[in-house]
């Protein structure tokens, strides 16, 4: 990599914050008109899609039959991982800062199971209590649960870190200890970041399944649509919220131009 790149809204290329764009179709993944209304939610399912393709191609390594993931973090990412995992059958459970309420009643209608972690940590005792974690996914940026979880995941577990934390905070960490589990636990850590295309298209494919299955889910994790003219109250913090959309066309208004 020399950063000799473009990226849409990233680098050296324009977003799409517009009511109308031109683009070539090969360039495109197109979705079913009925998820037109939670469309938004297919960038950051993505991270997921990536997060657990990475996870298949790492875990080929060993014979792996996964029963149980942890979810850090209950927001969009978080929310829509859990979702994907549910997909899979596995037993799941969300871990998140929130008092139980409008999030804890969504991972409970995907059938996983919600821990507050004002009331438990991420620990060994924990896993005790639900069993051996296979799968642990973090979207937090609270990056002091990334130890915890390194310390927590199963012997040939797996986490995926892909919350993004900034800032200078320190914390004291039992290295020798961590690094002894990690090695003959026979544990993996690793990062993602970004998708490309085949994680797009799967993750259309999987909205859909989603939306089967679970109706109206997703629908619900859109909590806040606000109106361009009125962008400036997106970045309001909502208590119980999840996700914030800006809608730059109202959606009555949004067939193109004839």
């Amino acid at each position: 990599m020399n950063g000799l790149y473009t990226e849409r809204g990233i680098k050296g290329l324009h977003g799409f914050l517009a009511e109308y764009y031109v683009e070539q179709p090969r360039y495109l993944v197109k979705l079913t008109a009925e998820l037109a209304r939670v469309g938004v939610l297919l960038e950051p399912l993505t991270i997921a899609e990536k997060a657990l393709d990475q996870i298949d191609r790492i875990q080929s390594r060993l014979v792996w039959q996964p029963e149980r993931a942890v979810v850090l973090g209950a927001g969009p990412v978080g929310l829509l991982a859990a979702l994907l995992i549910r997909l899979q059958d596995l037993e799941v459970h969300v871990y998140d800062r929130t008092e139980p309420g409008l999030k804890s009643q969504l991972v409970e209608a995907m059938g996983a199971q919600y821990i507050w972690a004002e009331k438990r940590r991420l620990d060994h005792k924990l896993a005790d209590e639900i069993g051996p974690i296979d799968i642990i996914f973090e979207a937090t940026g609270y990056s002091p649960l990334a130890f915890d979880a390194m310390d927590t995941v199963a012997p040939n577990g797996i986490v995926c870190l892909s919350g993004v934390s900034g800032g200078g905070r320190t914390i004291q960490v039992s290295a020798d200890h961590l690094n002894l589990e990690l090695v003959l636990g026979n544990r993996v850590v690793f990062g993602t970041v970004n998708a490309n295309r085949r994680h797009f298209e799967a993750g259309a494919k999987h909205l859909s399944e989603i939306e089967a299955r679970w109706p109206g889910l997703l629908t619900r994790i859109i909590t806040t649509r606000i109106l361009m003219e009125r962008f400036a109250e997106s970045v309001q913090r909502r208590p119980g919220g999840v996700k914030t959309v800006i809608e730059v066309l109202p959606m009555a208004s949004s067939a193109a131009p004839s």
